[in-house]
């Protein structure tokens, strides 16, 4: 029987497919200060960080200038990017069949929790999540560290024998993994998403793995 019962889930590269759509806000964004499309390489670099540290580190904009170019791209997102989001292939059937072997099962995104939640409703995923925890749009909780902190205050209020030990996080990028490390809980890196195995091993991933069977394996029999 496995050690855990809490499953924290990142979303994007992790439960979706999003590319089309961030990639899609950005270049919206880029638009209105007149600049040509980033290649894409850099626009996947901007899935997993938070949208404003992403405008500031790859487009060498003032924090004025990533807050602005934030608030454009939304105003795509939040009519035609929330609609361009895949499953990524199996996760679909691995969460439903957590669920139903009685796992609690959490998001916690750096995303706005409201679009969040809408791609999850719109891809009839939402229903298996006991909270679903995001971004705030002002910034003040976009870290993934912070997210986490407010995923957990939340869980704690809610079961009273809540532990850390039998919580873990599953994503792709090293910043899902540094979060987990953050908590002290376990956490599964997944290569199918925007990060390889060097970034998520060196990152500190208790487990490894390359599909949705494997990752419904490692918790199932740790």
């Amino acid at each position: 029987m496995s050690r855990y019962k809490y499953i924290l889930f990142d979303l994007d590269g992790t439960i979706t497919e999003p590319f089309k759509g961030i990639s899609g806000g950005i270049i919206y964004a880029l638009e209105k200060y007149g600049i040509k499309p980033l290649d894409e390489a850099t626009l996947r670099k901007f899935i997993g960080p938070p949208l404003r540290d992403s405008f500031r580190d790859y487009c060498g904009f003032s924090d004025e200038q990533a807050e602005e170019a934030t608030a454009y791209y939304r105003e795509y997102y939040s009519v035609k990017g929330l609609e361009e989001n895949d499953i990524m292939p199996g996760m679909d059937k691995a969460i439903e069949t957590l669920y139903s072997r009685g796992y609690k099962l959490y998001l916690a995104t750096s995303k706005p929790e409201k679009f969040a939640r809408i791609i999850l409703e719109n891809l009839g995923l939402l229903k298996y999540f006991d909270i679903a925890a995001g971004a705030s749009f002002d910034g003040s909780r976009d870290k993934k560290e912070l997210v986490m902190e407010y995923l957990l205050e939340q869980i704690r209020e809610r079961y009273s024998d809540f532990s850390i030990d039998q919580t873990i996080m599953v994503g792709d990028r090293h910043f899902d993994i540094n979060g987990a490390k953050y908590f002290g809980m376990d956490s599964v890196g997944v290569t199918f998403g925007y990060g390889d195995y060097q970034e998520l091993s060196q990152a500190g991933a208790t487990y490894v793995v390359d599909d949705a069977e494997g990752l419904v394996e490692a918790i199932e029999n740790s």
